[in-house]
């Protein structure tokens, strides 16, 4: 695959969450590497209400921009000192901003829409961050695994990320698009970097893979596409964006407007890939080579309610929640200009 533009909560979004961001892979604004501690900093400077942000963060080929935006110095042009938070995944980074100890976090918007349905939490929309592309995010199969079309999907072993995930949605829309049933497939919870063995060891009959895990899947299991879960009419679905908080949002809207400007211009410079395929060896631990050829996914800043309206909507189709979401109620309009 030519690379163009990539990429992932339970029933409950406290159990799905099931527990706090760790502190891993931590960068301050300086851009300077990895950074001990943890220390809050709640003063502003004179610019932001508070200099200091703890931002939820996956080690994913999609968060580019945010990395992007510490080593060139975006935020901290803003008055802003960032701390990456690695966390395991997407739920658990958002339980650790609705309980505050996140400021902004990002996350998949199937958790983020389903918390704010069923009232576990009030979300404000911070920042865009990322939408499907085609061959982005895939269900692939094994030559052993006698799986070649999407009708042999049908009552199969289907690793995703996990229950109530953008990863399981994907996979139940786009098997719905092709007229494949989809209410006997035993859905697998699997990391999406344990995918590519399992597929190899046949622990599973197909994978919902996404990058850089595809391409490995690929290079290593020997791992072909059975179906695009991100073309048709899916295509340029919305995946992920940044949250915080309502309270935060509404006590910080300098400092969540500087934010907002840092990923303007991050994403911005971001479409020059020779701006970000270096940093992935560094947050996404891949080789060079894989670096060089994965398919990144369309990258977003602005939060565009039109747009991300049509998560809720598929997920109110699939039983995910049982009402509307108003997504132009969570998003935080940048200031005017």
């Amino acid at each position: 695959m030519r690379p163009t533009h990539r990429p992932l909560a339970r029933r409950d979004l406290l159990k799905i969450a099931g527990g706090v961001a760790t502190a891993g892979a931590l960068m301050g604004s300086s851009g300077c590497g990895l950074l001990g501690g943890s220390e809050q900093q709640s003063s502003g400077n004179g610019q932001v209400e508070k200099a200091r942000l703890r931002v939820g963060a996956l080690p994913t080929a999609e968060l580019a921009p945010l990395y992007l935006a510490v080593e060139a110095g975006h935020f901290q042009r803003e008055g802003l000192e960032v701390e990456i938070v690695s966390a395991p995944d997407g739920g658990a980074a958002l339980n650790s901003a609705i309980g505050g100890d996140l400021d902004i976090t990002f996350s998949s918007y199937v958790p983020i829409f389903a918390a704010q349905a069923k009232g576990v939490a009030n979300l404000k929309i911070v920042s865009d961050c990322m939408s499907a592309v085609p061959n982005s995010c895939l269900i692939m199969s094994t030559p052993n695994s006698g799986v070649r079309t999407p009708q042999d999907l049908a009552g199969k072993r289907i690793a995703i990320s996990g229950a109530g995930t953008i990863s399981e949605l994907l996979v139940k829309a786009s098997m719905k698009a092709n007229n494949v049933p989809f209410d006997k497939v035993q859905m697998v919870p699997l990391g999406f970097m344990n995918m590519p063995n399992a597929l190899k060891t046949g622990q599973v009959d197909a994978a919902m893979v996404v990058e850089p895990f595809l391409t490995l899947a690929a290079r290593d299991a020997d791992a072909v596409p059975v179906l695009d879960t991100t073309s048709g009419p899916l295509e340029d679905l919305p995946l992920g964006g940044y949250v915080s908080n309502s309270q935060f949002a509404e006590q910080n809207p300098k400092t969540v407007a500087a934010f907002q400007r840092a990923m303007t211009a991050s994403v911005a410079e971001a479409q020059d890939r020779s701006k970000i395929e270096p940093l992935l060896p560094k947050f996404a631990k891949i080789d060079k080579e894989t670096a060089s050829i994965i398919t990144l996914l369309k990258l977003n800043a602005r939060a565009d309610a039109t747009r991300l309206q049509r998560v809720p909507r598929l997920m109110l189709e699939f039983g995910y929640i049982n009402k509307d979401v108003d997504v132009a109620s969570m998003i935080v309009q940048p200031p005017q200009s």
